[in-house]
């Protein structure tokens, strides 16, 4: 099916008119890896767009131009804050004006369908209402700055695992109520653009399905352009279907045929004009078209910080407290900070959603700035296998002695094509303008000054052959192979590394040579290597029983844990749920040893905690953005509060999951679970998890009033139906309460799920305070997919109204009607 332009403004159309065939089959295929194509004589601009969600990198990935790295998707989904989230987007906005981009990649609003989904980082949670309505905040926040959000990945792009070609087998009723249902909501919160995937869906590849036209662009109404996800474009019989625009560019299968399917007739002139006149009417937005709008002032970088303060804060989830939390900010103790997270934390997710900071604030900087009386000490504890950066602290230029890393671009026959002066051993080229399509190899050099003696691993992380010396001699000649998509192999590529004895304080010189694996066409100019180390080279076993032994002494012990990039990252799903490494034994040898223990668990996705119950307090910070050190020690201490409440279901166990297997079977992966996702399908199972959907502690104490509902409804009117109670603080301090709203069918129906997310609202009050709170319930939320269209079904409903799915005091019934 094809579709008719949705807006036909006459200055537009002329501009149109004025275009030749190649200039706009040139328009819909992208010029270079970030950009689409100008076309000067009729005012019209390039367009740039930049990876997000979190942050804004713009066109090149280096950190000498680092940008603002707020909390994860899960984070900020974790706030149930509109209006906060909203705000990460006004931000955001200034951050993409200040580099010269128009579009944010983001947000990605695919569902935690299964914990083990690699990427969930980046998502928002395993409810589609609460996704939806976070993703419409989020758009709205950025396009109110004149920056077009695109939401990502349309649609099934649940997991990682085969995702350029696995098809995903869903019934049509649970497409439309469950992984449709968050794109509908941020295209009618007004989405400029969205993104296709690469997976297929019933059997149709993203790029060519017939979803694009409808429901997207027919029934939702979707004015704006359709762009593919990073060479998901594989042939010029998309053209044909309501995909709009294919990046990158310049190579590509509709760069290289479309022009001569038009002018065979393969293609119909008309649906190309279609696909300009969206593009024409983007550039018009976001101000790329002579005589647009004026963007605003963006926000500056300090107001940049203080949000992702704020949104660290109000994402933490205080999971379990056994009363040891706050700990008062004038608190005079004695503190240990355990772990390799609490001075080396993974502040987001792996693969094109990374952003460098101009600075990151660690948590044992925020537990020791919040904890000003009390005496902060570390130990490692223990550490995970994965290659790190080098401390940029402890390395120099070999050339001027001064700081610095000096890197190489050689050509086949070792002649430098670049030589300069980088601040990173992690290096990154994804588009640009570095020669890499033409460089051999990558030459990186270093003076690295040991900080401690004794055996150490050095090693790289890069798809390809490295050839590692320390003093000029060979320690390691290794090829690495790729894991999973030539993209996944720039963005977060596995490593290889070698035990070597190093002494404290004395430094030696590392040259690596890397040579790349070939690269396809699309991704000629696209690298990425790292140079580092393993973090401790040392027993396991003599690392956690030297933080039992520090533990013991101390009045509290705040143990930092969490996942790596081996179990979360773009382009991977999860073997399981466990942390990597031996930080569970590190969690229980320190509560064994000082059951004053407070476990601070950052993850983008839900991970087993065997020793919850051995514990005083679980923490989760998720991945805190470059701020969240600051936030940590402000919640530790009693000055915030922690905000968070869990927009995804944290397991007991793995094998109580619901949805857990990500892997498809003979390229198929069957979505039989049906509209029984998340929450959902934890209720239907009877299965106990570790903390429910929409669980999150305080410091203070609520309880819910009354639940006053109409007796009777007409749900297919286009009034909202309209619930009110109040809220009252009955503990001594000012606090979050987040009231969820939960509808059920008390008679069943036809395949309903037990329980259904419809309501929410953010009340905050002071102690002893009673607040009124009223929460529409929509039209939509009360129906059912059936056939093309939404049917309500008469009968009683009940609404519960509580603080998480299990924990819901308060009941009514209202007769829809």
């Amino acid at each position: 099916m094809t579709t008719e332009p949705v807006l036909r403004a006459p200055r537009l159309v002329a501009l149109r008119e004025e275009l030749t065939l190649a200039e706009k089959v040139g328009l819909v295929t992208g010029a270079t890896m970030w950009s689409t194509r100008e076309v000067p004589r009729i005012g019209l601009r390039r367009m740039t767009f930049s990876d997000g969600p979190s942050g804004v990198r713009g066109e090149v990935w280096d950190e000498r131009r680092p940008s603002l790295c707020l909390p994860s998707a899960s984070a900020l989904a974790a706030s149930w804050d509109p209006g906060l989230v909203a705000r990460a987007g006004t931000v955001l906005a200034g951050q993409a004006v200040e580099r010269g981009v128009d579009v944010v990649l983001g947000p990605t609003i695919n569902l935690h369908r299964s914990p083990r989904g690699g990427r969930h980082f980046e998502a928002y949670s395993e409810d589609p209402f609460l996704t939806g309505r976070t993703a419409a905040a989020y758009v709205a926040g950025l396009q109110a700055a004149g920056v077009a959000a695109c939401p990502k990945h349309f649609v099934g792009n649940d997991s990682e695992t085969e995702r350029q070609t696995v098809d995903i087998r869903v019934g049509d009723r649970a497409l439309h109520e469950v992984y449709l249902a968050p794109f509908e909501a941020a295209v009618r919160a007004g989405a400029w653009v969205v993104m296709s995937s690469y997976n297929r869906v019933g059997g149709t590849t993203m790029t060519e399905s017939p979803l694009l036209a409808e429901p997207l662009k027919g029934e939702w109404g979707f004015d704006g352009v359709v762009v593919s996800d990073w060479t998901a474009v594989r042939s010029v019989a998309s053209a044909s279907a309501a995909q709009d625009l294919a990046m990158p560019g310049p190579a590509g299968v509709w760069a290289e045929g479309l022009l001569d399917a038009v002018t065979a007739g393969v293609v119909d002139e008309r649906v190309l004009d279609d696909k300009v006149d969206r593009l024409l009417l983007l550039a018009a937005r976001v101000g790329a078209l002579d005589g647009g709008p004026a963007r605003p002032a963006p926000p500056s970088v300090g107001d940049g910080r203080a949000t992702a303060r704020e949104i660290a804060r109000e994402g933490l989830v205080l999971l379990d407290n056994d009363g040891l939390l706050p700990l008062g900010p004038d608190a005079d103790l004695d503190i240990v900070v355990v772990g390799q997270a609490a001075v080396h934390p993974r502040i987001q997710g792996g693969g094109s959603a990374t952003v460098v900071p101009d600075r990151v604030v660690t948590p044992l900087d925020g537990i020791t700035a919040a904890l000003r009386r009390s005496r902060v000490t570390h130990v490692l504890g223990a550490a995970n296998d994965q290659v790190q950066p080098l401390d940029p602290d402890r390395v120099t230029d070999p050339v001027t002695g001064g700081p610095g890393v000096r890197v190489r671009l050689l050509d086949e026959h070792d002649r430098p094509l670049l030589d300069e002066l980088r601040h990173t051993t992690a290096l990154t080229w994804f588009g640009g303008d570095a020669p890499v399509a033409r460089s051999s190899t990558v030459e990186v050099s270093v003076r690295w000054t040991p900080r401690d003696g004794g055996p150490a691993r050095i090693g790289f992380a890069g798809v390809g052959d490295g050839h590692l010396t320390l003093d000029g001699t060979t320690v390691l000649r290794a090829r690495v192979e790729p894991e999973g998509h030539p993209i996944e192999s720039v963005l977060v590529p596995p490593g290889t590394s070698t035990a070597v004895e190093v002494r404290a304080g004395v430094p030696v010189e590392l040259v690596l040579r890397f040579r790349p694996s070939e690269r396809k066409e699309s991704l000629a100019n696209a690298t990425g290597v790292t140079l580092g180390a393993v973090t401790s080279a040392q027993e396991p076993q003599r690392l956690i029983a030297e933080a039992a032994q520090r533990a013991a002494r101390a009045d509290v012990a705040v143990v930092c844990v969490g996942t790596d990039a081996g179990a979360e990252a773009e382009g991977r799903d999860r073997r399981d749920l466990r942390l990597p490494g031996h930080q569970d034994e590190l969690v229980r040898a320190v509560a064994a040893a000082n059951p004053r223990t407070v476990v601070v668990v950052g993850s983008g996705a839900p991970v087993l905690t065997p020793w919850r119950d051995e514990v005083a307090a679980v923490l989760l910070s998720w991945f805190a953005g470059q701020e969240g050190g600051t936030a940590l020690g402000e919640v530790l201490a009693g000055v915030a509060e922690p905000g968070g409440r869990l927009p995804t279901t944290w397991p007991a166990a793995e094998a109580d999951v619901p949805v857990l297997d990500v892997r498809p079977v003979d390229g198929v992966l069957d979505y039989a679970e049906g509209v029984h996702v998340g929450h959902r399908g934890w209720l239907r199972s009877g299965a106990v998890p570790a903390w429910p959907f929409g669980h999150g502690l305080g410091y203070t104490t609520w309880e819910v009033g009354e639940l006053r509902v109409p007796e009777r409804h007409d749900a297919r009117g286009p009034g909202p139906l309209r619930l009110a109670t109040a809220v009252a603080n009955t503990g001594d301090r000012p606090g979050k309460c987040v009231l969820q709203v939960y509808a059920s069918r008390p008679a069943g129906g036809p395949g309903y799920p037990a329980r259904t997310l419809v309501g929410y609202a953010v009340v905050r009050s002071g102690p002893g305070v009673t607040v009124p709170v009223e929460i529409d319930v929509e039209p939509r939320e009360l129906a059912r997919r059936a056939g093309d269209g939404w049917v309500v079904d008469p009968g009683p409903l009940c609404l519960a109204v509580g603080r998480s799915v299990t924990d819901l005091p308060v009941h009514a019934t209202v007769e829809l009607v």
